[in-house]
Formats: structure tokens, C-alpha cells, sequence
């Protein structure tokens, strides 16, 4: 992985406080949206690059909420 790879983003994810409030597993939310675990551990723990359209849509529908309840921006690190 070059630096340019390993340098942090500004995006905070709220998937965890998303699944507590829903009742949800990670696990039951990989069977919903159809996103392995591991992909979705990743997003979880803001480790992730990228996210796909198609994959927020999918879980947006699933937690019935926005971007916006999944995703924040806080300013880099």
C-alpha cells in the first residue's frame, strides 16, 4: 500500500450507533444488503476507501435512514 493509500479521510461513520439503535447485527445486516461481513467491518470501523452507491442505497434502505445518519464529515485527523 503506497503513503498516498494509508492517509486518513475525513469521514466519520456511524454504522455502529446505526445497528445499536436498530437492533441489528452486523451480521444480519450482511444478510440484508448482501455485503459480506468482512467488507462491512471494514466500513464499520472507518477503515474503508470507498463505499459504492448501490451499497449505501441498500443499506439506507435496510436502517431506514439518510447518507447523511450513516456518514459525517469530520475534518482530517
Amino acid at each position: 500500500m503506497s503513503p498516498a493509500d494509508m492517509e486518513e479521510h475525513g469521514i466519520a461513520v456511524h454504522l455502529d450507533r446505526l445497528l445499536a439503535e436498530r437492533g441489528m447485527t452486523l451480521t444480519e445486516l450482511s444478510e440484508r444488503v448482501g455485503v459480506t461481513i468482512v467488507n462491512l467491518s471494514i466500513l464499520k470501523n472507518g477503515r474503508a476507501r470507498a463505499i459504492r452507491f448501490s451499497t449505501l442505497t441498500k443499506i439506507c434502505e435496510t436502517l431506514d435512514c439518510q447518507p447523511g445518519d450513516l456518514l459525517s464529515w469530520r475534518g482530517k485527523d
